[in-house]
Order: structure tokens, then C-alpha cells, then sequence
């Protein structure tokens, strides 16, 4: 992984997932510079430089963005908003829920991403999924040269990721052109229905992937007999328990293998493993809607996948870093050996010589996106 801070694991996951996201390496660089000394102070430690660093290079491509649509040239506009939107959302989500500047960059990032889309004429629509009795926003990815309807995968996010994450990292472009469309969503615990609606995580992801199959059924353009479900992260958890009780999803792909994430909170206790955000306590708390720390850690075993896996009757892929520092490598091994009910299963390890190692490998995320889309397509 490209370790621009020393020793600052989290910092360098961010900058790491900048760069998958089309970030621009000397942009990236510059902000970086700023916080070197801070970042030697620990994770929580120098955030708020880290995030005043990033917003300033943001801020500046927004200014240049909106002087290209002024003279007329939209699509060199589009390309300046796109970084900006994953500056914003690199150094958003490395705030303390409790730092006010944080909700005004998130309305920046969502502000520049909307923008970047209408200037640039990218394949992605937003659209509104109802949810019990309110909606949650997805951005939908159609598929390229298909005549008819085409196979849909329904992306989830992780922890701390947003819709636009999974969109600026180009997995929906690259599943549009094996001829599948993609719905990213941001569920219930992260983006929108966290920070503007107050929809907590939840362990049973059925029941907003199934009210994403439910919406999906209504479009015409979708095949529902090839309707598959994929996460990365804790996605890797919330995708495999969606497969195993919404029976009408064809396929599943976790990308980063999640088994036990209840019994990872405990060795995170003893400091066992790399957090993926700073403030991270109080970031699952808020994530999952829990007052208290004593309060998260007795809900936590709610999220497992212990005698769930057996319930997957549909082709299962798992894809795990061979250096993965947050997730362990027994979790990918119990998740592919306990999911003995499907009718392919496969476990791909990312190693040094095919690159994308890390955690759901933000190092390189290229061979791993290739090789799911392939997978997904061979498949459904």
C-alpha cells in the first residue's frame, strides 16, 4: 500500500482509497504535506488539520469547476468536480460525528457529485428505494449493450464507505460494460440515511435488500430472475446475511470476507487489528444507534454470520487480501467453508504478484474489480 504517513495506518487507508476513487496524485500529495507532523500525533489526533488540508484543495477545484461552466466548457468542469466531491468525502469521513464542519463538507461532496454527473453525462441516476415507511437514496449504473432486460447487482456499502464511493471507484462503469447494471446504496447506518435522516445500521440487511429487489422488480430494464447482491467491507458481512434469507437474489459477492465482525469488536478492544477510521468508538456507536460503548459491545454478536452461510443456496463469491490488516484471513476461510449449501462457491485470495492485498484491496483496487466483474458476469 502506498504509506504516504508513517506508521498512520488509517490516514494512509484514506489517501489509498483517494487515489482508487480518481483522485489526482499531486492534489493528493499536496494536501498531505500539510499534515505530515500531525500525522505522527496518532489516529483522532490531527483530523481536523487533515480535514482543513483536504478541503482547501477541494475548494479550490470547485472555484476552477465553476469558471469552466461559466465559459461554456462543462466536461473539463465535470472532471475538476469529481475530484473535488472525493476530497470531500476522503477527509468527511474522517471526522468525529461531533465536529460541526463535518455535515457542511458532506453537503459539498453531494453537492460536487450531483454536479459532476449532470456536466460529465455519466451513466448514474439517483433514485429513491421505498424503506418502511420512508425512502433511501441509491444511484443506478444501467448496463451497456444489452437488449432487453439486463442482470442487476445491488451494491452495498461498509462501515464509513457512501453511495458515491462505490461510483467514483468504478465498479459500476466496469459491471455497465460486461452488461449488468448496478444499484449502489447507501443503507440504513451510513451517507444520507445516517447523516440527514437518522437511520441507524442494522444487522438484518434483508430487509433493506429486499426492499431494494421489491423496487428493482418495478423497472422494466431489469432481469429479476438475475437480480445478485455485493459489499465491501462490512458489506462482506451485510451481503452474504441478505443471500442467505432474500431468496430471490441469484448470485452473492462479498468483497472482503466479514464473519464474526460482533467477535472483531472484542479483539479491537485488546487492540488487536488496524481501525478503519479515527474516533472509531464513537463512530460504531453512531453508526448503530447505541448511548453507550457497554451498550455496542453487548449488540455486536448481533453481527455474525455463524450458522447464517449454510443458509446461501446461489453462487457465493469471496475475494479477501492476502494482507488484509483489519479483517482476519480465518474470517474469509469460515465464510467460504460454512457456505457448503452453494452451488459454486469460491474463496480469491489477492496476493503480492496480483495486487490489491490491503483491506478490500485499496491498495490496488483494479485486479480485484476485474476479477469480480468477470466473476458476476460468467456467472449470472
Amino acid at each position: 500500500m502506498f504509506e504516504i504517513f508513517p506508521d498512520n495506518y488509517v490516514w494512509n487507508l484514506s489517501v489509498n482509497i483517494a487515489i482508487s476513487s480518481g483522485g489526482h496524485i499531486t492534489e493528493i500529495e499536496e494536501a498531505c504535506r500539510e499534515v505530515m507532523e500531525a500525522s505522527r500525533e496518532g489516529d483522532d489526533n490531527g483530523t481536523e488539520a487533515f480535514f482543513d488540508a483536504w478541503c482547501r484543495v477541494a475548494d479550490r477545484l470547485v472555484g476552477q469547476a465553476e469558471a469552466d461552466e461559466a465559459a461554456g466548457h462543462p466536461f473539463s468542469a465535470a472532471h475538476k468536480l469529481r475530484r473535488a466531491a472525493v476530497y470531500y468525502m476522503i477527509c468527511e469521513r474522517m471526522q468525529s460525528r461531533h465536529y460541526a464542519p463535518r455535515a457542511e463538507a458532506y453537503q459539498k461532496m453531494l453537492s460536487s457529485f450531483s454536479k459532476y454527473i449532470e456536466l460529465g453525462q455519466e451513466n448514474c441516476e439517483r433514485v429513491e428505494i421505498p424503506f418502511e415507511g420512508t425512502t433511501i437514496p441509491a444511484l443506478l449504473t444501467r448496463a451497456r449493450g444489452v437488449d432487453g432486460p439486463a442482470p442487476t447487482m445491488i451494491f452495498l456499502n461498509g462501515l464509513d464507505s457512501v453511495k458515491e464511493m462505490i461510483f467514483t471507484s468504478g465498479a459500476p462503469t466496469e459491471f455497465a460494460r460486461r452488461g449488468i447494471s448496478t444499484l449502489a446504496l447507501d443503507q440504513p447506518g451510513v451517507g444520507e440515511p445516517l447523516r440527514l435522516q437518522g437511520l441507524h445500521g442494522m444487522h438484518e440487511s434483508e430487509r433493506y435488500v429486499s426492499a431494494c429487489v421489491d423496487y428493482l422488480e418495478t423497472l422494466a430494464e431489469v432481469d429479476n430472475s438475475r437480480i445478485g447482491v455485493i459489499g465491501w467491507s462490512l458489506g462482506g458481512y451485510y451481503a452474504p446475511r441478505a443471500a442467505a434469507f432474500e431468496k430471490r437474489l441469484a448470485l452473492c459477492v462479498a468483497w472482503g470476507a466479514n464473519y464474526n465482525w460482533g467477535q472483531l469488536q472484542e479483539r479491537r478492544m485488546a487492540r488487536e487489528g488496524d481501525r478503519p477510521v479515527p474516533h472509531y468508538w464513537d463512530h460504531v456507536m453512531w453508526v448503530f444507534g447505541q448511548d453507550t460503548l457497554d451498550e455496542f459491545m453487548a449488540w455486536a454478536p448481533a453481527m455474525s454470520l455463524e450458522g447464517v452461510t449454510e443458509q446461501i443456496t446461489v453462487p457465493f463469491l469471496t475475494t479477501h487480501g492476502s494482507n488484509d490488516r483489519q479483517i482476519p484471513r480465518e474470517y474469509a476461510e469460515l465464510q467460504y467453508e460454512t457456505a457448503i449449501n452453494s452451488p459454486k462457491r469460491e474463496l480469491k485470495w489477492f496476493t503480492g504478484d496480483i495486487g490489491g492485498v490491503e483491506h478490500c484491496s485499496a491498495d490496488n483496487m483494479q485486479p480485484a474489480m476485474d476479477y469480480i466483474a468477470d466473476w458476476i458476469a460468467d456467472t449470472i
